[in-house]
């Protein structure tokens, strides 16, 4: 089990954004078409400029798991999240399941979205995240076809059940996958024999600020481990249109308490110390790319 911070001293926590619009949401897959993506309007790149000018404001850094699919269309704010000190990661290209691909298929997503951030972004992209964690039981041939690709973590597994997604009996804290590349899993709270989520999305949303607060706070005093928080920009963008004619667990999902999202964020950054994934996991920025080395 590694442990990325010393006993006594205070715990470093890492920030993580899973870079999508509304749309890309997978549990909005059978309401919206692939096909209809670029006819939806696009509220990721204002939604990722309040969310920079909030870690900012906090002097907080965080890691980006951007889409390939975003970062085409917004290659400009690739480099401001470059240029606001924060990591550039990967969230594959087109937002689909790592369960859902075969072996080439996956290695075409994550090989392309990787390239594409790097050309973009001036920098090495060394983490990945799966769409909805889905890198289970089923498809461990993933980390093999991460490390041939060149990346050095994945955090893609989540220690829990779910319905859609879930490895319980996996570690919940940083372990080595492969030989060059560690699995980086979200954060969960061991209570009563089971695994409950604490890192963030729907969770943070639903549950009392106050519980989970305590939960992080368990987690780094208790166990004197670096909890991984995620969220998406669309999580504080309490004005994007609504999605029509989707069944009432995942409006339920998707909206519960999004108008509060924004100000528990801003409390959570101020509540506990955090960072980039690289340099708390992996004890170093990912280097900048020379102009050649990018193209």
């Amino acid at each position: 089990m590694l442990m990325p911070t010393q006993h006594g001293a205070r715990v470093r926590n890492a920030m993580t954004v899973d870079v999508e619009d509304y749309f890309q949401v997978s549990a909005m897959a059978p309401y919206i078409a692939r096909s209809e993506w670029d006819a939806r309007e696009c509220r990721v790149e204002r939604n990722v400029q309040r969310i920079l000018a909030l870690l900012a404001e906090t002097g907080r850094q965080a890691t980006f798991f951007t889409l390939g699919w975003v970062a085409e269309r917004y290659p400009q704010l690739v480099r401001d999240i470059v240029a606001g000190g924060h990591e550039l990661a990967s969230h594959g290209y087109g937002h689909q399941r790592a369960s859902d691909l075969d072996r080439a298929a996956f290695s075409d997503d994550v090989g392309r979205a990787k390239k594409l951030l790097e050309d973009i972004g001036g920098v090495q992209v060394l983490g990945y995240r799966a769409p909805s964690f889905s890198i289970g039981e089923a498809n461990l041939w993933a980390f093999d076809v991460l490390l041939e690709e060149g990346y050095r973590y994945s955090s893609s597994v989540y220690p829990v059940r779910h319905d859609h997604y879930g490895m319980p009996d996996a570690p919940r804290f940083a372990y080595p996958v492969r030989e060059g590349l560690l699995e980086i899993p979200p954060t969960t709270l061991r209570l009563a024999g089971r695994n409950l989520p604490s890192s963030g999305g729907g969770y943070f949303r639903l549950l009392p600020y106050a519980l989970s607060r305590w939960m992080v706070g368990r987690v780094n005093e208790g166990e004197q481990q670096s909890a991984i928080f995620y969220f998406h920009p669309w999580e504080i963008d309490a004005g994007q249109p609504r999605v029509a004619g989707i069944d009432a667990k995942t409006r339920f999902r998707h909206y519960v308490n999004i108008d509060r999202m924004e100000g528990r964020i801003a409390r959570l950054l101020r509540d506990f110390e955090w960072g980039r994934m690289d340099e708390i996991f992996l004890g170093r920025r990912a280097e900048s790319l020379s102009p050649a080395a990018a193209t």
